[in-house]
């Protein structure tokens, strides 16, 4: 029966993915300090006799050494995220996100385990090149606008892992995911989606950042968890930069004007400014599509649930 460890396993993705894992028959740990997960979203797993939940840090090297060498492969999913956290505590989140992933893979690396690390389409920066191609330059903004520590900070633990992979043989894969929703993501870090739901729900008006006019992909959380399985089980895949996403596009303003639809909402919208959301300046991206192309050469995987049918399946979780 395989093992497998999951850091930040409490998180949204990670908990859909332990639910895979656990639904095939594997044997799941959970490593998470919930600073950002919570136990709500594995409390349905604990009574499964193949599920473990630690409550513990990925930057304590002696417990991760305990972990990882009884298990058989690592997804590496915790993580700093979100726009708000990254606004509000950068610190925390260069430290857990350069910091943890290097005592990740020092651990890894001594006992030789499949790791995949997950990224972030942040990466890509302010280019305008769409769609993003896995091979396509990073452009970043300038160090004193804080929201660029996040994707500095993943792009170091991409040239990390992929130093261990060239250096000492170490089999790694990473997975840029790009804005995966669906049920028991939490708004509290900024993110859109469940924001918007729960402002319609109640009836409340929907802030939308900005002018509402920037685009984005949002890919069903499911989809994304056969993805992540799909590269793991590759030996194709080591080594290599694979983007995770769809490529279905949609304006911000449009985002709320579905919600709002799907909900039978009465509410209205309300547009703020970036400094006035944040309490500071923002530097956002006018549009943020994949290319998907690498991945479905690779492991022949797309995605199949389209928008509508996940803010659905988000709405009727939310109320």
């Amino acid at each position: 029966m395989p093992k497998v460890l999951i850091t930040g396993g409490a998180g949204f993705i990670g908990s859909h993915l332990a639910e895979r894992l656990l639904n095939r028959g594997d044997s799941v740990v959970v490593i998470d300090n919930l600073s950002t997960g919570r136990l709500e979203n594995i409390e349905h797993l604990r009574e499964n006799q193949l599920f473990e939940f630690i409550k513990g840090d990925i930057c304590d090297a002696k417990l991760m050494r305990k972990l990882v060498k009884d298990c058989d492969s690592v997804y590496h999913l915790a993580a700093a995220v979100g726009v708000r956290l990254i606004a509000e505590d950068p610190v925390h989140t260069i430290e857990t996100n350069i910091g943890g992933t290097e005592v990740v893979l020092d651990v890894v690396n001594e006992f030789k385990r499949k790791i995949i690390i997950a990224s972030t389409s942040e990466i890509y920066g302010k280019s305008e090149k769409v769609p993003f191609g896995e091979d396509d330059d990073i452009v970043l903004g300038c160090t004193q606008m804080s929201r660029w520590a996040y994707a500095c900070s993943k792009a170091v633990d991409e040239f990390l892992g992929l130093a261990f992979y060239r250096q000492f043989g170490l089999e790694v894969i990473i997975a840029r995911f790009f804005n995966t929703i669906g049920p028991r993501q939490s708004g509290q870090c900024g993110m859109v989606v469940p924001r918007f739901v729960k402002a319609a729900l109640n009836g409340h008006p929907i802030e939308i950042y900005g002018t509402g006019k920037q685009s984005r992909c949002f890919c069903y959380v499911g989809d994304v968890v056969d993805a992540v399985l799909g590269l793991m089980a590759s030996e194709k895949a080591v080594g290599q930069v694979f983007n995770i996403g769809t490529q279905e596009e949609v304006t911000i303003e449009q985002l709320a004007d579905k919600v709002i639809e799907l909900t039978g909402s009465e509410g209205s919208k309300r547009f703020i400014d970036y400094k006035t959301a944040y309490g500071m300046e923002i530097e956002d991206m006018q549009r943020r599509m994949p290319s998907i192309e690498k991945i479905k050469r690779t492991i022949g995987w797309e995605p199949k649930v389209r928008l509508e049918e996940t803010l659905k399946l988000i709405i009727e979780s939310m109320k």
